[in-house]
Order: C-alpha cells, then sequence, then structure tokens
C-alpha cells in the first residue's frame, strides 16, 4: 500500500504537470516508467488480491497518461498501443472510471484518424454506458459531452446538441466534494463550456462558440495552461470565421510562446496552423494578417 501510495503522488504530479505544458515525449516517458513500476510490483510482491488490483488501476493510469500525452502530440499510431494496454490494465483492475477513462481519451484519438467518425462514436458511446456513469454524475456529463462532440463531428448535430443538454444537467447533480481520481480535476462548468464551443464550431453556429469560448476562458482555472492556450486557439477560429480578421489575428497572437524556447502542445499548434493557413485565405492583405504572419514564423522557429 505505501508503494501504491507512492505511485498516486507521482500521478498526481503528471497530470499537474499536463495540466501546464500538454503532452510532452519526456511526460509519456515518465509515465510509462511508472507504469513498469507498477507492474513489477505485482510480479515480484505477495500482495493481496486487493493490493494487486489497486497496482493494476495505478498501471493504467499511468499508460492513460502516456496515451493522452501521444494524443496532445498527434502520435496517433504510439497513442493506440498506449491505449490498448492501458485498457487491459483497467479490465485487469476492474476499475470502470480508468476505464472510462480511456474510452474518453478514444474518443479523441479516433477523431485525429482520417475517417475515424464511426469509431469515435462507438468509443463514445462504450463511454457513456459504463459503469462509472451509472454511479456519478459527473463521470456521466464528461462522457455525454464527449458523446456530443463525436456526434458533431459526424454530422449528427441534433444528437449533440441533445447530449450537451444531458451533459450540463448531470454537471448540475454532481457533488463536487465527493473525493475522485487527480485526473477528473480539469472537469468543470468552464471545461463543459468549452466542449460545447468544439461542438458549436462543428455545426457551423461560430457566435455561439465565441460566446462559450469566453465563458471557458473566464472561469478556467489559472493552472489549466495547456486548456488555455487550445481554447484560446479555438476562439481566434471562430472570430475568423465570422469575418473578424482584426480582433481574430490579435486572439491567436496571445497563444503564441512569449520568448524562445516556449512551447506549444502538439493540438494547439495544430489549431494555429490551421488559423494561418485560413487567415491567408481570407485576407491575404490585411496588415493584421502580416502581423501575425511575421510573428507566427518567428515563433515557430524558436520551437524546440
Amino acid at each position: 500500500m505505501s508503494d501504491i501510495t507512492a505511485l498516486e503522488e507521482r500521478f498526481a504530479e503528471l497530470v499537474a504537470a499536463d495540466n501546464a505544458a500538454g503532452g510532452t515525449l519526456t511526460l509519456e516517458t515518465r509515465a510509462l516508467a511508472f507504469a513498469h513500476h507498477a507492474l513489477e510490483r505485482i510480479r515480484v510482491g505477495t500482495a493481496t488480491d486487493r493490493v494487486k488490483n489497486r497496482l493494476y488501476a495505478s498501471a493504467a493510469a499511468f499508460t492513460g497518461t502516456a496515451l493522452w500525452a501521444a494524443i496532445d502530440a498527434r502520435e496517433t499510431d504510439r497513442a493506440e498501443r498506449h491505449f490498448d494496454r492501458a485498457l487491459r490494465y483497467a479490465r485487469l483492475a476492474q476499475d470502470p472510471v480508468a476505464e472510462l477513462r480511456l474510452w474518453s481519451h478514444q474518443v479523441l484519438l479516433s477523431g485525429q484518424r482520417r475517417g475515424g467518425q464511426s469509431e469515435a462514436l462507438a468509443a463514445a458511446q462504450a463511454g457513456r454506458n459504463s459503469a462509472a456513469c451509472r454511479r456519478d454524475p459527473l463521470y456521466r456529463s464528461l462522457a455525454t459531452a464527449r458523446l456530443a462532440g463525436a456526434q458533431a463531428q459526424a454530422g449528427e448535430y441534433t444528437s449533440a446538441l441533445r447530449s450537451l443538454d444531458h451533459a450540463r444537467t448531470a454537471l448540475r447533480k454532481a457533488d463536487p466534494g465527493e473525493q475522485r481520481p487527480s485526473w477528473i480535476g480539469f472537469y468543470d462548468e468552464a471545461e463543459l463550456n468549452g466542449l460545447t464551443a468544439l461542438v458549436m464550431e462543428d455545426t457551423g453556429r461560430h457566435t455561439e462558440a465565441e460566446a462559450f469560448l469566453h465563458r471557458t476562458l473566464t472561469r478556467l482555472r489559472p493552472d489549466l495552461l495547456r486548456n488555455r492556450g487550445y481554447y484560446s486557439a479555438t476562439l481566434a477560429l471562430a472570430q475568423l470565421h465570422q469575418g473578424e480578421v482584426e480582433r481574430a489575428c490579435a486572439t491567436a497572437l496571445t497563444v503564441l510562446p512569449d520568448q524562445a524556447g516556449g512551447s506549444l502542445s502538439g493540438r494547439t499548434s495544430t489549431l494555429l496552423h490551421t488559423f494561418h493557413r485560413e487567415l491567408r485565405a481570407a485576407a491575404p492583405n490585411a496588415s493584421s494578417t502580416s502581423e501575425w504572419m511575421n510573428r507566427y514564423t518567428e515563433a515557430k522557429g524558436t520551437q524546440p
């Protein structure tokens, strides 16, 4: 049990590092090392079944963090391998909460693959139907919000909006004081507003997306720096899609690293690349476009 306590402390540290900087190869490697340590304790020890289950759950948690880091870096093949191992450990642990987290990640992983909408929908449904969602409305809210995102990407817009309503209802029922794993700490009303904005963007409701993103950025916890960058980049796109070129550029500039050696998580970097491409097509001769292009090119040159 002392090993488990130490591993849980290390897991919380990795979650905090991911919240600050996003998925990095260093974080992914560290997470896999801790997962290996948990599995070694099972192999060499004489633990009870209860302790073995906790160690398998720890291995699933760390491998899930490696999975998330690979997703954030858009390393889809590596992420898929992590998912398979993490899901096996979660099932050996008989831990439905760990399994729910993995299905939530799989939704995003499938969405990164060309033609992966059907698989993303299936993963979202698996998460929504999990035992964890039946027991705790906070997990049910997150799983339903992920389902909404998968439905929107698949073109099921009416279903996506309905799922968002269900996610918001479930969140209102959740007990904020209940003890839960540290990985779910990011999910609150601000995050749900952000996930809602992503659905609004996918359904072409750019004005509504912008409104939800402003709510998110106003209430997002200060330690969630990776998410702040991601939602700010999404806001820039929403503004550009409304023809607000100057405002969009001003928003996008706030996301760029403000010093040499700064970096962006892979998903945020991809969003800014999309913004750069769409801005050049929409307003190639605008003065704000010229400023953005210069700053963006400079920032790309300082990326490690």
